[in-house]
C-alpha cells in the first residue's frame, strides 16, 4: 500500500472548514487513484474553531499554534485560509520546511511578498498552488470550453461581476479583510476570482483602464479576538478604527485576443450573499454563467432554429468538465454545489502531490497568484492616476 499522506489546515473559518472537508472527500472523486489520506491537524489562532472542525471532519488534533504544523515531520501537505497578510510567512516557512502548500487566494496582499513566493517556487521540490476554487465548477469550466473551443465564434465581450453583502453592516469588526492597502477588499476578496474566472474564459488580460474604488463604511467597531474575522460576526459599541480598503471597485479590461471585458466587484450588495455572475459574448453565440445557480449554464447559439432561439438552460450532466467522474450520481439534473468544487481541487493537488495522473488541470501555482496580483497591481494604479489606462507587466 502506498505510504499515506497527512494533511493539515492553518485557517478554520468558513473557507478553512470548506479545505478541511475537501482533503476528507478527496480521495472519493475522480477513481480511486490517491494514496490514503491523513488528517492530521487544524489550527486556528482562535482555538474553538479548530476543535469544532477537527471534530465535525475527523482531524487528529486541533491547536492555536501554526507553528506545531510546521514543525510536524510527519505533516506532507497544508492548506493556507486565513488573512491575506500572514500567506507570505506562512507558505515560505512551510514550503522551506519541505511541506506542499496550497494556498488561499489572494497569493499575498502585496505585490512584493507575491513575486517572492512565486520566486520560491521555482526552485522548490515540493508542490506549490493558489487555490481559486471557483474555477473548478463544472458549469464555468464548460462556458469556457465553448468559449476557447471557437464554439461561440470569434469572443468579444465579457461582462463579470462578483457581489456580496458581508460588509453591509456597519458594526462588522475591523478585522483583516478591512484593513489592507486599497484593492485587498473587494477586488482582492473576491475580485481576484472573477479576475481568474475571466482568464480561463477568454484568455489572458492585456490591460486594465477606468478603474474606480468606493469605500462605503469608512470606520468599523475594533475587532476583539481572533474570532472577529468571522463573517457575520457583530460588534456594537467601544472604539472605532479606520476601514483602509475597497468595499467596492470597477474595472475595464482589454485581453490579448482583443476582448473587452467590464468588472465589478462588492462587498456591500445588500441582496447578494455571494453571487459571481458572468457573460460571454462570441460572433456565433453567447454563455452565462452564475455561481447561485451552479448546475446551470445558459447558452444561445447562431445555430439555433429561428422558432426556438433565444437563451436556453442546459443542466450540468456528465459531458461537463469533471462532473462524471466527480459525482457519486453522474446525470443530469443532479447538483452541483461550490462544496464540490473545494474537493475536485484539493484532488488535483493531491496527485501532482503523489505523482498521479488524474487527468484533471493542474492547480494553478504560485506563479499564477503572482500574475493575478499583478493585474491587481495595474487596477489599483489606474484608480490612483484617474482610470487611465495600465498594462499589465
Amino acid at each position: 500500500m502506498a505510504k499515506p499522506l497527512s494533511v493539515a489546515v492553518i485557517g478554520a473559518g468558513m473557507a478553512g472548514a470548506t479545505h478541511a472537508n475537501a482533503w476528507r472527500q478527496a480521495s472519493t472523486v475522480f477513481g480511486a487513484n490517491l494514496p490514503p489520506i491523513r488528517l492530521a491537524t487544524i489550527a486556528d489562532a482562535y482555538l474553538p474553531f479548530a476543535q469544532d472542525a477537527a471534530r465535525r471532519y475527523g482531524y487528529e488534533k486541533a491547536t492555536a499554534d501554526w507553528h506545531e504544523i510546521l514543525t510536524d515531520p510527519t505533516i506532507d501537505v497544508v492548506s493556507i485560509v486565513v488573512g491575506n497578510a500572514l500567506h507570505r510567512e506562512m507558505a515560505q516557512a512551510l514550503v522551506e520546511a519541505g511541506k506542499h502548500v496550497l494556498c488561499e487566494k489572494p497569493l499575498t496582499d502585496n505585490l512584493e511578498d507575491a513575486k517572492a513566493l512565486a520566486e520560491l517556487e521555482q526552485g522548490a521540490s515540493v508542490q506549490t498552488g493558489t487555490a481559486f476554487g471557483y474555477r473548478w465548477s463544472p458549469s464555468l469550466a464548460k462556458a469556457a470550453e465553448l468559449a476557447r473551443s471557437g464554439r461561440l465564434g470569434e469572443l468579444v465581450n465579457f461582462n463579470g461581476s462578483y457581489l456580496c453583502d458581508y460588509g453591509c453592516d456597519a458594526n462588522a469588526p475591523l478585522a483583516w479583510r478591512y484593513t489592507g492597502p486599497m484593492g485587498s477588499g473587494a477586488l482582492g476578496d473576491v475580485g481576484s476570482h472573477l479576475i481568474n474566472t475571466a482568464e480561463l474564459v477568454c484568455g489572458p488580460v492585456k490591460s486594465v483602464s477606468g478603474a474606480a474604488f468606493n469605500t462605503v463604511i469608512t470606520e468599523r467597531p475594533i475587532a476583539e479576538g481572533a474570532q472577529a474575522a468571522q463573517r457575520g460576526q457583530t460588534q456594537a459599541g467601544g472604539p472605532k478604527g479606520k476601514v483602509t480598503n475597497d468595499d467596492v471597485a470597477a474595472f475595464t479590461a482589454t485581453f490579448e485576443g482583443g476582448v473587452v471585458g467590464s468588472f465589478v466587484c462588492s462587498r456591500v450588495a445588500l441582496g447578494h450573499p455571494n453571487s459571481q455572475r458572468f457573460e460571454v459574448y462570441g460572433t456565433d453565440g453567447f454563455a452565462a454563467f452564475d455561481m447561485a445557480r451552479a448546475g446551470e449554464l445558459s447558452v444561445q447559439t447562431r445555430s439555433d432554429e429561428p422558432d426556438l432561439a433565444g437563451p436556453r438552460v442546459v443542466l450540468a450532466n456528465p459531458d461537463f468538465p469533471y462532473f462524471k467522474a466527480g459525482s457519486s450520481m453522474a446525470f443530469g439534473g443532479v447538483g452541483v454545489t461550490q462544496i464540490d468544487q473545494f474537493i475536485y481541487q484539493a484532488h488535483a493537488f493531491l496527485g501532482q502531490v503523489a505523482g498521479v495522473d488524474t487527468g484533471l488541470p493542474r492547480v494553478p501555482s504560485f506563479a499564477d497568484g503572482y500574475r493575478a496580483m499583478r493585474i491587481q497591481e495595474a487596477i489599483v494604479r489606474s484608480a490612483a492616476e484617474g482610470g487611465r489606462e495600465v498594462e499589465i507587466r
